[in-house]
């Protein structure tokens, strides 16, 4: 039987979106782009899913530059992969703020092994997008960020959810990371009843930027809606 892990891989190999997006907004694809990605990728996913459990899905919005961009591993900076993971590389260094939060909380649920065990985080979008800001730089941008870009990503975000779902993901329900996210991933859900109902979590990025005194609060309402 094809396990978890080996769902995972080949989802990532063969991910590809071509739609038309402007000349100032690419998509950014680090599992087509950079090798040090894919064997991170297969290292992470064979250490914690080799099995053929069911889990429950995790979203954020989709992968930024220092994220999963950079290693493939959502929430997953270099730093985090090295020890809460137990995955070194030198290809790459990265300190990504979401990514001390969420690490955060899966040692107070009880450590990667046990958390993934149960779970596994992607996007709603799994490719992530950068957009030339006015000062010719290259940023990160949502897919919910411009109702053009919104739609042309719906189709795109709708089959690589079910492709997803295919895995062995619980559908009773998801938990969304974000308060925006969750009303763009209402719109998704309400038209291809993907997931009987979802809980809404404020996004790891918000509560460090601006909340950070309340982390260990954040914390607890976390476990508390994940049913910790």
């Amino acid at each position: 039987m094809t396990t978890f892990a080996e769902k995972v891989i080949s989802f990532h190999k063969y991910l590809c979106f071509d739609a038309p997006l402007g000349e100032n907004i690419q998509v950014m694809n680090p599992f087509s782009e950079n090798e040090a990605v894919l064997h991170i990728l297969e290292q992470f996913y064979t250490q914690f899913f080799r099995d053929t459990l069911s889990r429950r899905i995790v979203l954020g919005i989709n992968p930024g530059r220092l994220g999963a961009g950079a290693t493939g591993i959502p929430f997953t900076d270099t730093k985090r992969l090295a020890e809460d993971c137990g995955i070194e590389t030198e290809a790459i260094q990265t300190h990504e703020p979401s990514s001390v939060f969420v690490y955060d909380m899966i040692r107070a649920y009880g450590g990667s092994e046990k958390f993934y065990s149960h779970y596994y985080i992607n996007s709603i979008c799994p490719l992530g997008f950068i957009e030339k800001n006015k000062k010719g730089n290259w940023v990160n941008c949502n897919y919910y960020d411009y109702p053009e870009l919104f739609e042309a990503t719906k189709d795109f975000i709708i089959t690589t959810l079910k492709e997803q779902i295919a895995f062995g993901i619980d559908t009773s329900v998801c938990y969304i990371l974000g308060k925006k996210n969750a009303k763009f991933f209402k719109k998704i859900n309400d038209e291809a009843k993907l997931f009987d109902s979802f809980v809404v979590f404020d996004h790891p990025r918000y509560i460090v930027q601006y909340k950070l005194k309340q982390k260990e609060a954040y914390i607890e309402q976390y476990l508390r809606g994940l049913g910790a």
